[in-house]
């Protein structure tokens, strides 16, 4: 019988550098939006407090993305191990950088070419390329890109002054643009992600966006006309940024302490669900309770419970912040692309210690959300009922119309389109076929050029749905209903033709 042994014997070392293959599964839990964070964290690591991400379109269609911050910039030795696949820098105390993958990992999850140039103060301008497609089997080999080619690149038009320092990011052969030079698909493209870009960014770093900490501006380059479009910019989307708490007391700090750790829980109650964009947040659900944790001032998880308490729609009203910027010394554990948060199987029994100065604890807080929550539901169900509208408005429009007015059941929802009238009339109310027809004749006007479709003008309807709903109620109109509906198209039909001239 052999004798086992904690020892294990070696004669040798050998170099087994990883696969090239391997950079194709890095970064494969990225979207679009999570990876343009992961840049604009490389950037607040620089001590910048400008971004600017530039899409690039010519007659082929979208065909580059650019990232341009203000930062310090960076020297021959610091790009290249910026550029070093798991390459990890000394992270300061407010660095939001942790596993040296960030840049790599979010760019090769979308580009299948990644350019970083940089320069930094008084220091000829440096550039790097990893193109992961054709990594050489031998080695990891990265191009090194002319400076005069980067001081090109950074004497472009762009919206602010990095002369003297910065980094800009390019993406070439992104994946995820549209391979089409169909416009109208192009423009569909863009408002979709410049809006859930604009949303996603707007959420991750609204704290530095609120305090003017930093600006994030996106816009549309189209190479053909030299000049970019309209800057969009990025708005702080603050998920407590509600008109006024549910309760006075309320936010209110509670504080667990055990082995050494002390976690705040920052407990916090709408008062009411809402439509603002602050609650209903990215999916429009409205329905974001749970902890929100922090490292460092940027949101890395937004909702869930955490084995602190299920998910309950009575909880509706109910978001915690918690900052997670010390050692926790394994309560934590974020996932690369920064999104999520992993607890230690310890982090419950340490919420269910959390104490307010007043003795509040989280179960506590929970029967004080329950309760408003029953309370705000019981001031909606007092509203009048309505018939709900159906097509014509978009699926957000109608989902708001449901949460705020009560139904009147049994009955087929309101349609709101659009036909060709023979008089100038504005409107006109088919109760046979529950429908609100608007004229066509004033249709191009309302849309001040954008493209129509079903769902188009939205607020011009639903006003006019919250105006006229109640007559398609009733068997008959009645002589105050008839009045009406001549008083609103007059008024209505007025107003129209003036807006015309």
């Amino acid at each position: 019988m052999v004798e086992w042994t904690q020892e294990v014997p070696t004669e040798r070392s050998v170099m087994l550098p990883p696969d090239p293959r391997v950079l194709d599964s890095i970064g494969r839990n990225h979207s679009l939006e999570t990876a343009l964070a992961d840049l604009v964290d490389n950037a607040v690591d620089a001590q910048a407090n400008r971004v600017v991400i530039r899409f690039i379109r010519t007659q082929r269609g979208l065909v580059a993305l650019y990232v341009l911050d203000n930062g310090c910039g960076m020297a021959e030795e610091t790009i290249d191990t910026a550029m070093t696949i798991g390459g990890r820098r000394e992270y300061g105390g407010s660095d939001l950088g942790h596993f040296g993958l960030g840049l790599k990992a979010a760019s090769f999850s979308q580009a299948r070419s990644l350019i970083v140039m940089s320069r930094l103060a008084g220091q000829q301008p440096v550039g790097r390329r990893w193109r992961p497609g054709v990594v050489s089997r031998s080695d990891f080999r990265c191009d090194v890109v002319t400076s005069s080619f980067v001081a090109a690149e950074f004497d472009r038009n762009w919206p602010f002054d990095s002369a003297s320092s910065g980094t800009l990011i390019r993406w070439d052969d992104v994946s995820a643009f549209p391979a089409t030079t169909d416009t109208m698909q192009i423009e569909a493209y863009l408002d979709h992600t410049i809006t859930l870009t604009c949303q996603h960014l707007g959420l991750t770093f609204h704290r530095f966006l609120a305090d003017g900490r930093l600006r994030i501006d996106i816009e549309v380059l189209d190479v053909e006309n030299a000049l970019p479009g309209a800057k969009v910019p990025v708005d702080a989307l603050d998920p407590f940024g509600y008109p006024q708490s549910g309760l006075d007391d309320y936010p209110k700090t509670l504080i667990a302490e055990m082995d050494g750790h002390r976690v705040e829980f920052r407990c916090h109650l709408w008062p009411k669900p809402s439509n603002l964009p602050q609650f209903r947040l990215l999916d429009r659900s409205g329905d974001h309770q749970g902890l929100y944790f922090y490292r460092r001032d940027r949101l890395l998880q937004s909702g869930g419970w955490y084995g602190v308490h299920a998910a309950d729609r009575r909880l509706k009203l109910a978001r915690v912040e918690v900052d997670i910027d010390g050692d926790m010394g394994g309560l934590f554990q974020m996932n690369p692309e920064k999104s999520r948060v992993q607890t230690g199987h310890e982090f419950a029994r340490l919420a269910a210690t959390a104490r307010a100065h007043d003795g509040t604890k989280l179960s506590g807080y929970f029967e004080v959300a329950e309760r408003l929550f029953r309370r705000s539901q019981a001031r909606v169900s007092r509203r009048t009922a309505m018939i709900h509208p159906g097509q014509g408005l978009p699926p957000r429009v109608r989902a708001t119309i449901q949460n705020e007015i009560p139904a009147v059941r049994s009955v087929d929802p309101i349609a709101i389109r659009w036909d060709n009238f023979i008089d100038d009339a504005f409107f006109r109310i088919d109760r046979d076929a529950q429908t609100l027809w608007l004229n066509k004749r004033y249709r191009k006007m309302l849309l001040g050029g954008k493209h129509g479709g079903l769902n188009d003008v939205p607020l011009v309807k639903s006003l006019l749905y919250l105006l006229v709903a109640n007559v398609f109620e009733g068997e008959y109109l009645g002589k105050k209903d008839k009045d009406n509906i001549e008083m609103w198209q007059s008024i209505l039909t007025t107003a129209a033709q003036a807006e015309r001239q």
